[in-house]
């Protein structure tokens, strides 16, 4: 036996990737569309087209609907499909009135600012920068997110940064309503996310919660007409 093929004998086989489970793959692929708005509101998804689309069965496909009817994206209609569910003005005003409270409360805890939290801010800050001027706005989006969560973490309290963490799938698929819809809008959330790191670096709380208080107030304007 030659000297090559006892050395690929003796090499153990690399392992092979592990797929997630097919409704793992339909939940993710379905639920990154309704986000991303690939699927907008109002649109039926079939059995049929998802199960061709990420390559299962029906089955899985009618568990990970399921799973997303629980989450509110999606109302089910038998022997018809799913409708992604529009975003309404009544929920963007609810989640408005939530950030408030979640995000003055939080922004006056985080002062003094920890150095760790200004570092991690300004690192998020310019990664935002970057993805806004990409136009990658799905991306630039969930920047924005977790921009805001980390200060809202930053208070020690975890029941507080759990109950922030049930909003990010509805602040997500809002967000990339807006920068797609309102592009001049990116450069003044960078503007005011700025001025949020600036009033934590001086300690001046106040001007913190006041920058906090104007920045997410805006949304509400969707509520008001714009809902797309």
């Amino acid at each position: 036996m030659s000297s090559t093929v006892t050395e690929q004998a003796a090499s153990p086989k690399p392992a092979a990737e592990k797929r997630p489970p097919a409704a793992e793959r339909v939940y993710d692929h379905v639920k990154r569309g309704v986000l991303e708005r690939r699927y907008e509101g109002g649109t039926l998804l079939t059995e049929g087209e998802l199960a061709e689309a990420v390559g299962v069965s029906r089955t899985p496909v009618r568990e990970a609907l399921l799973k997303l009817e629980v989450e509110g994206l999606l109302k089910l209609y038998p022997k018809k499909g799913a409708l992604v569910l529009p975003v309404s003005a009544q929920e963007i005003a609810d989640v408005v009135e939530t950030r408030l409270l979640v995000e003055e409360h939080a922004v006056r805890k985080a002062v003094p600012a920890q150095p760790q939290l200004i570092a991690r801010l300004e690192e998020l800050l310019e990664e935002q920068r970057a993805q806004a001027a990409a136009g990658q706005f799905t991306e630039a989006a969930t920047t924005d997110r977790c921009f805001h969560a980390e200060i809202v973490r930053s208070g020690g309290n975890e029941i507080l940064s759990r109950l922030y963490d049930q909003l990010r799938d509805r602040q997500l698929r809002m967000g990339v309503a807006v920068m797609r819809s309102h592009p001049d809008r990116i450069a003044k959330t960078l503007s005011e996310h700025s001025e949020i790191l600036d009033a934590l670096r001086a300690a001046d709380e106040e001007a913190a919660v006041a920058v906090v208080r104007r920045h997410v107030s805006w949304v509400r304007g969707l509520a008001r007409g714009d809902e797309r």
